[in-house]
Protein backbone atom coordinates (compact mmCIF):
# COMPACT_ATOMS: atom_id res chain seq x y z
CA UNK A 1 0.00 0.00 0.00
CA UNK A 2 1.36 3.28 1.14
CA UNK A 3 3.98 1.71 3.13
CA UNK A 4 6.53 3.65 1.19
CA UNK A 5 5.43 6.98 1.39
CA UNK A 6 7.19 8.99 4.30
CA UNK A 7 4.90 9.77 7.08
CA UNK A 8 5.04 13.76 8.10
CA UNK A 9 6.41 13.90 11.78
CA UNK A 10 4.54 16.56 13.77
CA UNK A 11 6.30 16.89 17.47
CA UNK A 12 3.48 16.50 20.33
CA UNK A 13 3.35 19.83 22.55
CA UNK A 14 5.56 19.08 25.96
CA UNK A 15 3.44 18.71 29.06
CA UNK A 16 5.52 19.04 31.51
CA UNK A 17 5.21 21.62 34.20
CA UNK A 18 8.00 23.50 32.39
CA UNK A 19 7.12 27.12 32.14
CA UNK A 20 8.44 28.93 29.16
CA UNK A 21 9.83 31.96 29.36
CA UNK A 22 7.67 34.65 27.95
CA UNK A 23 8.37 38.37 26.32
CA UNK A 24 7.55 41.04 28.97
CA UNK A 25 7.99 42.30 32.56
CA UNK A 26 6.10 39.58 34.43
CA UNK A 27 8.54 36.63 32.95
CA UNK A 28 10.57 36.70 36.54
CA UNK A 29 7.10 36.34 39.01
CA UNK A 30 6.03 33.58 36.82
CA UNK A 31 9.01 31.34 37.21
CA UNK A 32 8.35 32.03 41.53
CA UNK A 33 5.40 30.30 41.50
CA UNK A 34 4.92 27.32 42.91
CA UNK A 35 2.91 25.31 40.76
CA UNK A 36 -0.10 26.40 42.35
CA UNK A 37 -1.03 29.15 40.22
CA UNK A 38 -5.14 28.67 39.91
CA UNK A 39 -4.80 27.50 43.35
CA UNK A 40 -3.67 30.89 44.59
CA UNK A 41 -5.32 32.93 42.10
CA UNK A 42 -9.06 32.25 42.80
CA UNK A 43 -8.28 33.09 46.55
CA UNK A 44 -9.90 29.83 47.68
CA UNK A 45 -8.40 29.85 51.31
CA UNK A 46 -9.06 32.98 51.92
CA UNK A 47 -12.51 33.41 51.64
CA UNK A 48 -14.28 32.01 54.53
CA UNK A 49 -17.74 30.66 52.31
CA UNK A 50 -15.03 29.03 49.75
CA UNK A 51 -13.19 27.21 53.26
CA UNK A 52 -16.56 26.58 55.35
CA UNK A 53 -17.84 24.72 52.06
CA UNK A 54 -14.80 22.99 51.92
CA UNK A 55 -14.81 21.68 55.55
CA UNK A 56 -18.43 20.56 55.14
CA UNK A 57 -17.68 18.86 52.06
CA UNK A 58 -15.07 16.33 54.02
CA UNK A 59 -17.70 15.79 57.20
CA UNK A 60 -19.70 14.37 53.99
CA UNK A 61 -17.70 12.28 52.86
CA UNK A 62 -16.22 11.52 56.57
CA UNK A 63 -20.17 10.45 56.81
CA UNK A 64 -20.67 8.72 53.77
CA UNK A 65 -16.87 6.72 54.44
CA UNK A 66 -17.86 5.55 57.98
CA UNK A 67 -21.48 4.55 56.90
CA UNK A 68 -19.81 2.20 54.45
CA UNK A 69 -17.87 0.85 56.55
CA UNK A 70 -14.60 2.47 56.21
CA UNK A 71 -12.98 3.89 59.07
CA UNK A 72 -9.85 4.41 57.84
CA UNK A 73 -11.00 7.09 54.88
CA UNK A 74 -13.14 8.71 57.23
CA UNK A 75 -10.86 9.03 59.54
CA UNK A 76 -8.52 10.63 56.81
CA UNK A 77 -11.53 13.03 55.86
CA UNK A 78 -11.82 14.05 59.03
CA UNK A 79 -8.45 15.12 59.35
CA UNK A 80 -8.97 16.78 56.33
CA UNK A 81 -12.21 18.63 57.49
CA UNK A 82 -10.38 19.71 60.89
CA UNK A 83 -7.65 21.38 58.70
CA UNK A 84 -10.21 23.46 56.94
CA UNK A 85 -12.06 23.96 60.71
CA UNK A 86 -8.40 25.48 61.72
CA UNK A 87 -8.26 27.99 58.64
CA UNK A 88 -11.78 28.98 58.97
CA UNK A 89 -11.45 29.72 62.45
CA UNK A 90 -8.45 31.68 61.11
CA UNK A 91 -10.09 33.80 58.89
CA UNK A 92 -12.56 34.82 60.99
CA UNK A 93 -10.43 36.12 63.89
CA UNK A 94 -8.52 38.26 61.22
CA UNK A 95 -11.76 39.29 59.98
CA UNK A 96 -13.22 39.96 63.92
CA UNK A 97 -9.85 41.96 64.34
CA UNK A 98 -10.33 44.21 61.25
CA UNK A 99 -13.67 44.93 62.58
CA UNK A 100 -12.59 45.73 65.66
CA UNK A 101 -9.84 48.14 65.16
CA UNK A 102 -12.09 49.89 62.70
CA UNK A 103 -14.87 50.36 65.20
CA UNK A 104 -12.25 51.34 67.52
CA UNK A 105 -11.01 54.30 64.80
CA UNK A 106 -15.04 55.56 64.06
CA UNK A 107 -15.61 55.39 67.70
CA UNK A 108 -12.54 58.24 68.86
CA UNK A 109 -14.50 61.55 69.15
CA UNK A 110 -12.90 65.04 68.35
CA UNK A 111 -12.56 65.84 71.84
CA UNK A 112 -10.73 62.60 72.69
CA UNK A 113 -8.27 63.61 69.68
CA UNK A 114 -8.21 66.96 71.50
CA UNK A 115 -7.22 65.20 75.06
CA UNK A 116 -5.03 62.95 73.55
CA UNK A 117 -2.85 65.90 71.75
CA UNK A 118 -3.39 67.97 74.77
CA UNK A 119 -1.60 65.39 77.49
CA UNK A 120 1.18 64.21 75.46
Amino acid sequence: MNNNRRRNFRGRQQKNNFVRRRNGSNSASVFNSNGNINFNRNGSMNNSHNVEKTMQKFQQLAKDAQSNGDPVLAQNYLQHADHYLRRLNELLSKKDGFIDRNKAEDKSTPEETFLEKKLS
